[in-house]
């Protein structure tokens, strides 16, 4: 397999760099990352200046292709906050000793997420082991390297056989729609882009019976939570409130086509990717199926994957530390 251990190398590198606490009562700005074609409701407070309001300082936004790109930018001091960054991203760096934190779960979406296989092979769940030798994109260090990594253990797919190269999915979308590829992982509009030229091998209802859990978190370096609980809990009671809007239903006429202006996509396409989207409203996060208990466990399961794959050098022994739920506490 041509993969290399290029994520711990990359998380070690950036942990060693990462930057000091930032200063509390000092900030007249910060910088907070997000995904585009990537639709969520954060996004209608975002357009209409929310955050700037609640905070009390000014936000700039900045978009990513993946979330090892936001951890990178965190430990840089260039991003304060990442919202929806990817559990296996995260997993890499903390593994590697950035220390980021957890503060909420922005969304899960076992659908929105997944492997294509290109149509002309003609494989599907009763031959995936015909995968053996062929040649996937993944973008490695995210969600979709996990839930990649998991289904081909499941298939009982030798990976050691396989081209492997690191690919965002946008570029992974592209290379695939032009035949450079047998079969691409990824998500969003580039999922929805790549599923015009294959199939996918398992649902997300059947990956999650396999214990494929897919979700993304906002996070942040854990100096700048500690230095800033305050206007943490603001960022995601604005967010909760967004949130609260679109589940009931009250808010989705009006949200819908400024977030698919922003997101950069057609309403239809917002629509249809939003409604396989769960946005977790507080206490449902507080619980023990999330922030409680089992998101820690999930990430020491995807650590230890990743270890077996040779992605990164070690797993940390408990990921406890890397959650901090006190900020969004306050809301509940």
């Amino acid at each position: 397999m041509k993969l290399t251990k290029t994520l711990s190398a990359m998380a070690i590198a950036l942990a060693a760099n990462a930057p000091g606490a930032f200063a509390a009562g000092h900030l007249s700005e910060i910088t907070v990352a997000y995904f585009l074609e990537w639709p969520m409701p954060f996004q209608y407070a975002k357009v209409r200046g929310t955050y700037d309001e609640v905070l009390g300082v000014k936000v700039n936004w900045v978009s990513f292709d993946t979330g090892t790109a936001m951890s990178a930018a965190m430990a840089s001091g260039d991003v304060q906050i990442a919202v929806s960054q990817g559990v296996p991203p995260f997993v890499v760096a903390t593994s590697a000793g950035q220390d980021l934190q957890i503060i909420d779960v922005a969304v899960s979406y076992a659908d929105n997420d997944n492997c294509v296989v290109k149509a002309e092979l003609e494989i599907d769940r009763d031959s995936a082991k015909e995968l053996e030798g062929k040649k996937v994109a993944v973008p490695l260090g995210t969600a979709a390297h996990y839930g990649f990594l998991k289904q081909m253990d499941h298939f009982g797919v030798d990976i050691g056989t396989m081209d492997i190269v690191n690919m965002a999915p946008p570029d992974g979308a592209a290379a695939f729609a032009q035949g450079a590829l047998d079969m691409v992982c990824g998500w969003g509009g580039a999922l929805r882009r790549m599923k015009e030229h294959g199939n996918v091998l398992l649902t997300g209802a059947e990956k999650t019976e396999l214990g494929i859990l897919v979700f993304d978190v906002t996070s942040a370096p854990a100096s700048f939570v500690a230095e800033n609980p305050d206007l943490v809990a603001k960022f995601l009671k604005v967010t909760a409130d967004a949130n609260a809007a679109w589940n009931d239903g009250c808010g989705v006429a009006e949200m819908l086509p400024v977030i698919a202006r922003d997101a950069g996509m057609d309403k239809e396409a917002t629509k249809e990717t939003m409604d396989a989207f769960i946005f977790p409203d507080v206490a449902a996060q507080m619980s023990d199926k999330w922030l409680g208990g089992n998101a820690q466990t999930f990430m020491k399961g995807v650590a230890d994957v990743f270890v077996e794959a040779g992605s990164i050098d070690a797993a940390l022994d408990t990921y406890e530390a890397t959650v901090n739920t006190g900020p969004l506490g306050t809301l509940n």
